[in-house]
């Protein structure tokens, strides 16, 4: 039997997982609410985000996670015509990653706040089913962690009026460890959800860590780490048999962030295969 085809449901993949075959990013930025201009940050491309849904389905993979840079446009037209790309393909859009702001920030906290609130509207018009927000990235404190709170408080209200559900990950300095993002859920009793990321932690100790905040993750970044001799199969199938362990349950959104092959969706598969044939395994199968 295809593992892929087993476990179908249990991956996604991210547009930041073709970030070179995209190319261009648009920095959207809560500094500057100009539609910014394309910057070939990664070369000119050879796909447009609208082709990706598609070209996911070809690949058994109906789950996709949008980057906010990756919009060419945030224009009612283009929306709804990624939205019908989406629909078309049997694709559902996971999550729109909104990746700028700094709700720990005194200085800027409300104007981000502002700011992402005003990708709620994008996500419901993309049909997302959650929204990531970057929780802060001030070293963290009592005082920036309940600066954070406050605003994903009032956020959450606002994405759940809107029918998707907020979430955060384990990234940035105010949340180096599972201490602080268990008290961050806690404090915001249910409102707010994990997306567990495995790249996020890249230390000594990860392990214990991650295993400490993946019971609570409703999503999971599965970033697998490459080096000059690939995909390093026993992290990887570590951090998938933690999180099982513990309890996730959801999907597992493919993070390939590598030059080893030059073809994204190579590596990209060889992830979704690795993480089936583990949860294969620890099923018993």
């Amino acid at each position: 039997m295809n593992h892929a085809i087993e476990f179908a449901d249990r991956f996604a993949v991210s547009t930041w997982s073709l970030h070179r075959a995209l190319g261009g990013t648009y920095p959207y930025t809560p500094a500057d609410h100009a539609q910014p201009a394309r910057e070939a940050k990664y070369g000119e491309g050879v796909v447009t985000l609208i082709d990706l849904p598609q070209q996911s389905a070809e690949r058994g993979i109906h789950r996709l996670e949008i980057c906010s840079f990756h919009l060419p446009s945030l224009s009612a037209g283009y929306l709804a015509d990624l939205r019908g790309a989406t629909e078309s393909a049997g694709v559902t859009v996971q999550t729109l990653l909104v990746e700028d702001g700094d709700l720990s920030n005194p200085d800027t906290a409300q104007r981000d706040a502002d700011w992402m609130a005003g990708w709620i509207d994008v996500g419901a018009a993309l049909g997302a089913q959650n929204i990531r927000v970057i929780a802060g990235k001030a070293r963290s404190s009592d005082k920036a962690l309940a600066l954070a709170e406050k605003h994903l408080r009032k956020l959450a209200d606002a994405t759940s009026a809107a029918g998707i559900r907020l979430v955060v990950e384990n990234w940035f300095d105010l949340l180096p460890g599972p201490a602080e993002v268990n008290w961050l859920l806690d404090a915001l009793e249910g409102k707010v959800g994990l997306n567990g990321d495995f790249g996020n932690w890249d230390r000594a100790g990860k392990y214990e860590d991650l295993a400490k905040i993946m019971s609570r993750a409703e999503l999971c970044h599965a970033k697998g780490r490459y080096s000059g001799d690939g995909l390093d199969r026993a992290d990887y199938t570590r951090c998938v048999e933690l999180s099982v362990v513990a309890g996730y349950r959801g999907p597992f959104t493919l993070i390939y962030d590598s030059t080893y092959y030059q073809d994204e969706w190579q590596g990209i598969l060889e992830e979704r295969d690795c993480i089936a044939g583990e949860l294969k395994r620890l099923a018993g199968a």
